[in-house]
């Protein structure tokens, strides 16, 4: 057969590329528009970088630490600088050359597409698959295509870009290439799987999205395990090691790339709620009656507490929205009832105002946030190649779509669960696993290519598949059916808050919310069995040869397209975009901040205790203050036992302590409720940024600081864990507290005081205080001199008699190594990406050589 040029072998594959782009910017064209989504998370990480960002303007670059929320955390979490991440800095270049979320919705389906046209790409020479995977590059276009459009446009990714959790989709974009270099790897297609899998993993990390690049190491494990027994059982254990060798040493590569946000996160999680507590549950279950776990097993030394790792966790039952989207409702939190619904006629006859309130009634009666779907037509093409595929894959497949199910199962699966929290490493870091849900429609359309593959390449008679057919379609679109016609009398539509929403008493609307929920389902089961119908259909005509390849293909794809693009719109549409100055007044300064900041002491605190989800969940504040709260998914563990164990006992001390001069918060009335907006109110009792103490009080372990802290009066006394007793050694028991010390200079890590006193003191610096000695340095006249922690999240410090200067710096040397080491990983990198595609053009062009014309 005639051998084509690189050109033409790629056109097929651009043509379709440059189409599911076109499909993603229909879908967002608001954004081309210069609209933007409300993006609730973004919004909150943009209040949160405010000080490092001004910081930046104004010097040329990032501070390691930032002050503006939780009294102090290393700035180089949520913003920094990587000058010498030269792979992912082009990267997210290109990406912002397009509008948001179409960079990131595109860069998923590109993924995905990469990943099936390896799926459907010649198997190694002489394999069992090989003779049965030869498609022309314009048949494997359309396939990937398919699953490209269902995996960008699913349900469940849509829901996590409306949230704002814009590096979990960009992590998801970048998962499948990863895949896909691991099964160029173990197919010995060494050079092109090296290439793609160093340069997949290092966009991955570049996402910053650890926990999904965690869940993607499973799924490389299960396909190892799966992928491994055949080769070692077909007698290819040579090429298994090799291949293994070589995706753990460019893997190793692709991560090297991103050395310093790898190094700088290990470094931090071990001080933050994922880390270990030196607080024993007697304490804990003192300070909170109630709140103390019932076992040891409950909460691991090291690692998250079992409920609250699983506290959002999918309902077995609620599976089956890949199938039914409206199975358990809509969207969590939204309404999907008209004036039309049997709710809005029970709202009228009771008096209330319904068009008001039919809108926020939440339809989704289920666990989480709403349904896993990615497409009827795929769950039945899914089923049936795991039927008729002969290809190893499938097993992987079904491996892939079962293991991320489970998982997002969470307390719900507890015998599969909680056996990895408490014993695979790393598990019980992670909360929120139903994010895995994202991930499912990866293996819900590989399965689903592979159908296509199988019924593509062996060509069979509808009589010879018509068992499996049957099956398939009894399972998917039959079943869509009986839930279509009898579905309402199977299951109860109650969710877990309905009674809470109007109260036991309100009967006639909670039965009308239930009908309308019954009536949901009907409506999707019905549309789940037609798409099922038509596409079943398509290949029965095909099967029967009624219907080429060439139209087949095309059918499916427009058929799965209108279905996920239709339903999409339930969750992202038109409406869902505002303008980019409105997105911005969310920060809008209100009044109590702009008198707030007509006060230009060099460091301050603010306090807002506005109420709502609470000044622990909430960048508002960080926007314009350094503020005591904030919203962050890793916090520091002292920091927060503090306000958990001590805050609500001893508030105005701890107040006082953390130097908040101002406190946010609504006037209130004769009866304790808040009235009228918010006003700043000024604390005179403010301790400053630093003070003399009177007296030290040694304590025996992190207990007996926290028993110390609930009724501490900071302004005398200091409380210091007794593993610093050699930096008390020869002090007075009583000081003097003579003398005078304050804050001169202020830049987020570089903090400069001045200092007199006639005789020795003991200062406390209202600074959180975070691996002392190590990364925070103190100097005293320029002379490097130790700090220890006091009132267990503070700085304390010896000073000596006389007038001084003191400085506090922060500069990791786990910055500066991880420079080095991200420049030496890039260059390798790049030069590993540009060998393994000259290699892989040249010598391995099985898999892009000459083509069937299937």
């Amino acid at each position: 057969m005639e051998q084509r040029t690189l050109f033409q072998r790629l056109r097929p594959h651009l043509l379709f590329i440059f189409g599911l782009f076109i499909i993603t910017s229909i879908y967002f064209l608001p954004a081309w528009q210069g609209k933007e989504l409300q993006l609730q998370d973004v919004r909150q990480g943009n209040a949160a970088t405010m000080e490092l960002r001004q910081y930046k303007k104004e010097t040329g670059q990032f501070p390691n630490w930032t002050n503006a929320l939780f009294g102090g955390m290393p700035g180089y979490l949520i913003a920094h600088d990587y000058p010498n991440t030269y792979v992912g800095l082009t990267a997210a270049a290109v990406l912002r050359l397009f509008p948001r979320p179409i960079d990131v919705v595109f860069m998923q389906m590109l993924g995905i597409y990469i990943l099936l046209v390896v799926v459907l790409s010649r198997n190694n020479p002489g394999s069992e698959d090989d003779k049965s995977t030869a498609l022309s590059g314009t048949a494997r276009g359309w396939l990937a295509a398919t699953g490209s459009v269902a995996y960008g446009l699913a349900s469940w990714n849509l829901i996590t870009i409306e949230a704002g959790h814009i590096s979990k989709i960009l992590a998801l974009g970048y998962a499948p290439g990863m895949l896909a270099g691991l099964i160029l790897c173990l197919r010995g297609r060494y050079w092109s799987g090296a290439a793609v899998t160093a340069l997949f993993t290092c966009l991955n990390i570049s996402a910053n999205h650890v926990q999904i690049t965690y869940y993607l190491f499973l799924c490389v494990g299960l396909y190892v395990l799966i992928e491994g027994f055949r080769l070692v059982k077909s007698g290819q254990i040579r090429q298994l090691l090799v291949g293994l060798a070589i995706f753990g040493v460019t893997t190793g590569i692709g991560m090297a790339s991103f050395s310093k946000r790898l190094m700088v996160l290990n470094q931090y999680s071990k001080e933050t709620t994922r880390g270990k507590s030196e607080l024993t549950s007697t304490t804990t279950a003192a300070a909170t009656p109630g709140q103390a776990q019932t076992s040891d097993s409950a909460k691991p030394a090291d690692g998250l507490d079992e409920d609250y790792a699983f506290q959002y966790s999918y309902g077995v039952g609620e599976a089956l929205t890949m199938l039914i989207p409206n199975l358990y409702g809509g969207l969590a939190g939204q309404g999907g009832l008209d004036s039309k619904s049997d709710t809005y006629r029970a709202l009228v006859d009771r008096g209330m105002a319904a068009d008001e309130i039919i809108g926020q009634i939440p339809t989704y009666w289920g666990t989480t946030n709403g349904p896993a779907y990615a497409g009827a037509i795929l769950v039945f093409l899914f089923v049936l190649g795991m039927l008729i595929s002969r290809s190893t894959l499938k097993w992987f497949m079904l491996g892939g779509l079962l293991l991320t199910l489970l998982l997002a199962m969470g307390k719900n699966m507890l015998w599969f669960n909680g056996f990895l929290f408490n014993f695979l490493p790393y598990f019980n870091k992670f909360r929120a696993v139903t994010m895995t849900l994202t991930m499912t429609p990866i293996f819900l359309g590989g399965g689903a290519v592979l159908a296509l593959q199988t019924l593509l390449t062996t060509k069979p008679t509808f009589k010879t598949v018509q068992r499996p057919f049957l099956i398939a379609f009894g399972l998917t679109g039959g079943l869509a059916l009986l839930l279509a016609l009898v579905g309402g009398s199977l299951l109860d539509f109650q969710g877990p808050n309905d009674a809470a929403m109007f109260g036991a008493e309100a009967s006639d609307i909670l039965r009308a919310l239930q009908s309308d929920r019954a009536s949901l389902l009907r409506t999707d089961a019905f549309r789940a069995f037609f798409y099922i119908l038509i596409a079943a259909g398509a290949i029965w005509f095909y099967l029967n040869n009624k219907l080429k390849a060439s139209l087949l293909l095309p059918i499916l794809f427009v058929l799965n397209t209108i279905d996920v693009f239709s339903l999409g719109r339930r969750f992202i549409d038109s409406k869902s975009f505002i303008p980019r100055s409105t997105v911005d007044s969310a920060f809008e300064e209100t009044p109590a901040d702009t008198q707030i900041l007509q006060d230009k002491s060099l460091s301050y605190r603010v306090f807002e205790n506005t109420g709502g989800g609470g000044f622990m969940n909430d960048n508002r504040a960080s926007y314009f203050h350094k503020s005591i709260g904030g919203y962050s998914a890793a916090k520091l563990q002292r920091y927060q036992e503090m306000i958990t164990y001590a805050f609500s006992d001893n508030a105005d001390n701890i107040l006082n302590m953390l130097n908040v001069k101002y406190v946010i918060a609504s006037p209130i009335d004769s009866t304790g409720r808040p009235i009228g907006e918010p006003v700043p109110q000024q604390n005179p009792n403010a301790l400053g940024n630093a003070w003399f103490v009177q007296n030290v009080q040694q304590v025996a372990n992190a207990d007996a600081e926290m028993a110390a802290l609930r009724s501490l009066n900071p302004q005398q006394t200091a409380i210091v864990d007794k593993r610093y007793a050699d930096q008390l050694t020869g002090l007075p028991a009583t000081l003097t507290k003579a003398g005078t010390i304050q804050l001169t200079n202020y830049s987020p890590d570089k903090l400069t005081y001045q200092s007199y006193s006639p005789t020795e003191q003991v200062a406390v610096f209202s600074e959180v205080f975070y691996r002392g000695n190590e990364d925070w340095k103190a100097y005293i006249d320029g002379k490097e001199v130790p700090h220890f922690r006091t009132d267990y999240i503070l700085r304390g410090m010896r000073v000596p008699a006389g007038k001084h200067t003191i400085e506090f710096r922060f500069d990791p040397p786990v910055v500066a190594l991880g420079n080095t080491l991200d420049l030496v990983a890039n260059i390798i990198l790049i030069l590993l990406v540009a060998a393994g595609l000259w290699f892989s053009l040249r010598k391995d062009n099985s898999s892009i050589g000459t083509e069937a014309t299937v």
